[in-house]
């Protein structure tokens, strides 16, 4: 925990900040998980956020931390969907407006709603990488400031709240199950987590399928991969090659990292829904999708499962429901 770039104070600071902008989101036990894992298992309903997702904690504290005369400027990020959900409305409720570039291979549905909330929309090329340089261009020529979705101290600080409450929920929690893309997320409770409870194991979840963190860590330093179409499209995108926190911190205090199929991302989506009766995305199934696998082997309890996220297309929702399990088979061919 030395040296870190987010320390627990930091997120302790963002908690104080963002209390009041946020919601602090339920934590409710799941039966039918539990009896499944012969461990009480707790669901982190992080979905019924305000934009529908965990993004909204790391953008606040990001626009918070900002001077008056930056917020003026105005904020700039690529997204894959939720960040600018989440920029959009944190900017707009400062004062400020928000520009987001996003992908083609983000779903409409996350484009129109980022839309509503007031934001600046530019879709260009075919990865989170290419929406990037875009950004970079804003930032050189109009001057706007930029909020990165995940690799930011602030960003990373703010999401690390979601943690806190974890531990708050549950304070004998044993095991931490986190969505893992940028490491934003997974960087931030981690390090609120262990802060707390040094003992606990955070486990980072993410789809087999152009998993940029893993392949990293794998690496050992910062690479890129293909963006494919994923039921997890909130988990797509680079980590950057110039990453400066989250790899940093992904490497130092994930205790492993899992890979999920598309057919066990579907299938953590169906549980979600007719279990726990909770619409959820691809992206945010990966928790209950990693009980549901097994692939954990002999789990320590017990355990919390973040479920990050419901901004999923609900045309895509009902056919995972009905029974579909990889309907982007064709375009990741």
């Amino acid at each position: 925990m030395a040296n870190l770039p987010v320390t627990l104070a930091d997120i302790e600071q963002a908690a104080r900040r963002i209390e009041g902008r946020i919601l602090r989101t339920p934590f409710v036990l799941s039966a039918s998980l539990s009896e499944r894992c012969g461990v009480r298992v707790g669901l982190k309903l992080e979905h019924h956020q305000t934009t529908g997702s965990f993004k909204l904690r790391g953008a606040t504290n990001a626009v918070l931390s900002l001077s008056s005369e930056e917020r003026a400027r105005g904020v700039v990020a690529a997204s894959t969907g939720n960040h600018g959900r989440a920029l959009a409305h944190a900017a707009k409720a400062e004062g400020s407006v928000a520009t987001i570039c996003m992908s083609h291979l983000v779903p409409e549905n996350k484009v129109a709603e980022i839309r509503r909330l007031g934001a600046n929309v530019r879709i260009v090329g075919r990865s989170q990488d290419e929406a990037q340089v875009e950004v970079d261009r804003l930032v050189a020529e109009d001057g706007l400031v930029m909020v990165p979705p995940f690799d930011n101290p602030s960003v990373v600080a703010g999401q690390g709240t979601l943690g806190l409450e974890i531990v708050e929920a549950m304070p004998d929690v044993a095991t931490v199950l986190v969505p893992l893309s940028g490491g934003g997320l997974a960087a931030g409770v981690a390090a609120a987590v262990k802060g707390r409870l040094p003992k606990t194991r955070v486990i980072g979840l993410t789809m087999a399928r152009g998993a940029a963190m893993k392949a990293s860590l794998d690496a050992g330093r910062p690479v890129q991969v293909e963006e494919v179409a994923s039921l997890a499209d909130s988990l797509g995108g680079g980590i950057g090659l110039d990453n400066a926190v989250t790899f940093r911190m992904c490497r130092d205090l994930l205790d492993e990292v899992i890979l999920l199929s598309e057919a066990e991302i579907a299938a953590g989506m169906r549980h979600a829904y007719t279990q726990e009766r909770e619409v959820i995305e691809g992206g945010a199934a990966v928790g209950i999708a990693a009980l549901l696998s097994g692939r954990l082997g002999k789990l320590d309890g017990p355990v919390a499962v973040i479920l990050s996220g419901r901004n999923v297309d609900m045309g895509l929702h009902q056919r995972v429901i009905n029974g579909e399990a990889d309907p982007f088979a064709e375009d990741a061919a």
